[in-house]
């Protein structure tokens, strides 16, 4: 469904994909720690510390964006390691700043840095032969990486001081150097159709759509939301305890890696968009029920139900992406586009619970899901990516269209032609200048000066 001529995905390249989507990735995921840090070693306010989070996140899909169409070019190794030294730099300093604006600026560069990882990392997905499998693999690897970080950072803040987890974060970041060697270079599937394509080895990348870079953003925004409050709704609704509600929201999330693996098997057996439309279907009826329940189990079976769809959804719109644009270009944008509104959803769920309740936030979250799937189904069944007709060279000649051995043969440097035939007769500069090749079969010096020979034989 998928074979391309891209590389063959090996474990070298699998540890290479994870840890370059989960350092890009790790500021989001991280930042709940991150928050509390900001809060306690500055003795910032809520909206000091989420103004500090907001800067690095936004710094981060930024960049994302609009390095994307650099990371479908060739020199994807080179650029996650300049990423990754910058946003080493920013954890040493926001570990050392002794004041808020520094600490800003330091989350600026932090940000700028790991969105550079991201943009190569997740460009990187489409040059495997296997998009769905490389999607699978780096998804699921990500989800354990990221649990790892989540535990070890507040360890880290709590046995060592407060901004010890920052220096964890840049030793990961040194950590990662040479792993991300195995990075995929170059663009799969690439077919160039004339000799400068040919000789640089890049393709057309696709340039993503408004729509369906907003589609991605509006999904990300209702499932971040939704996760945000997922806590809260369950210890209100249910009557669970802290501890319970933590504890299936765990379970839900290492129980979702099934939905990473699902996908891809879903997609070669049912086709794509439809399979794709069935998780997506589940999503927001999962998601709806989450929110609305008040029976405990329900609400145990809806969470894991929930993110086992999400992570399906995630992969098989990765792997979509990959396959219609083999530069990894539309791959990077919808990832930018996912980061640029991590912040955005917990505080559009907010007001909307303050507003209208909880009835009213589980039917514009399920709405808002189904909506925000319809540029991406369709993506599901667009056409791959081809060159433009201004890159497609020139046409060929007549007689060439079925014989590509004739293009390959007129590469080959013509033998000096003989200026006199058996007859006496002399070539013209004209005539001398059309002929090909020597041929056993029509000897240059048996033919005709007024008749001389336009094309190498091929029959």
């Amino acid at each position: 469904m998928n074979a391309r001529s891209g590389s063959a995905l090996t474990f070298g390249m699998a540890v290479a994909l994870i840890a370059g989507v989960t350092l890009g990735n790790g500021g989001a995921n991280v930042m709940p720690v991150f928050v509390d840090d900001f809060s306690s070693r500055f003795a910032m306010s809520d909206s000091g510390a989420g103004l500090v989070a907001a800067t690095q996140l936004m710094a981060t899909a930024v960049v994302t964006l609009l390095l994307a169409e650099r990371a479908a070019r060739p020199g994807r190794v080179r650029m996650t390691r300049v990423g990754l030294a910058v946003a080493g730099v920013g954890f040493l300093g926001a570990a050392a700043v002794t004041d808020p604006v520094t600490l800003i600026l330091a989350n600026l560069v932090l940000g700028a840095g790991l969105g550079a990882v991201y943009a190569a990392a997740t460009a990187a997905l489409a040059a495997t032969d296997d998009a769905d499998k490389a999607s699978a693999v780096t998804i699921s690897g990500v989800v354990g990486a990221t649990a790892l970080l989540i535990m070890g950072v507040p360890a880290a803040n709590h046995d060592f001081g407060a901004g010890t987890g920052f220096l964890l974060m840049a030793l990961c970041c040194l950590v990662a150097w040479p792993l991300i060697r195995r990075l995929p270079e170059d663009p799969a599937g690439r077919a160039p159709t004339d000799a400068a394509s040919a000789g640089t080895g890049e393709s057309t990348a696709a340039k993503p759509s408004v729509v369906l870079l907003l589609g991605t953003a509006l999904l990300w925004a209702v499932t971040q939301g939704a996760w945000s409050y997922a806590s809260v709704l369950g210890r209100q609704h249910t009557g669970m305890s802290h501890s319970a509600v933590s504890a299936v929201l765990a379970i839900s999330s290492v129980v979702a890696l099934v939905g990473a693996a699902v996908g891809p098997v879903a997609a070669r057996r049912f086709g794509r968009m439809r399979s794709m439309a069935v998780f997506v279907a589940a999503q927001a009826l999962a998601m709806a029920v989450l929110i609305l329940t008040h029976d405990p189990v329900l609400f145990t079976v809806a969470a894991v139900l929930w993110q086992a769809c999400q992570l399906a959804v995630l992969v098989q719109t990765l792997a979509a992406a990959a396959l219609i644009d083999p530069t990894g270009r539309l791959v990077a944008s919808l990832s930018g586009a996912g980061a640029l509104v991590t912040g955005i959803g917990p505080l559009a769920v907010g007001a909307v619970l303050d507003a209208a309740g909880a009835d009213a936030l589980g039917l514009v979250l399920a709405l808002g899901t189904f909506l925000a799937s319809l540029p991406l189904l369709r993506m599901t069944v667009a056409r791959r990516h081809r060159p433009s007709a201004a890159s497609a060279g020139p046409p060929p000649r007549p007689g060439e269209h079925f014989s590509p051995v004739v293009r390959r043969l007129d590469a080959v440097k013509r033998p000096p032609p003989l200026t006199q035939n058996r007859g006496g007769g002399r070539f013209t500069a004209a005539a001398a200048s059309r002929w090909p090749l020597r041929s056993p079969l029509w000897p240059q010096g048996s033919v005709p000066a007024g008749r001389p020979v336009h094309r190498f034989p091929t029959t």
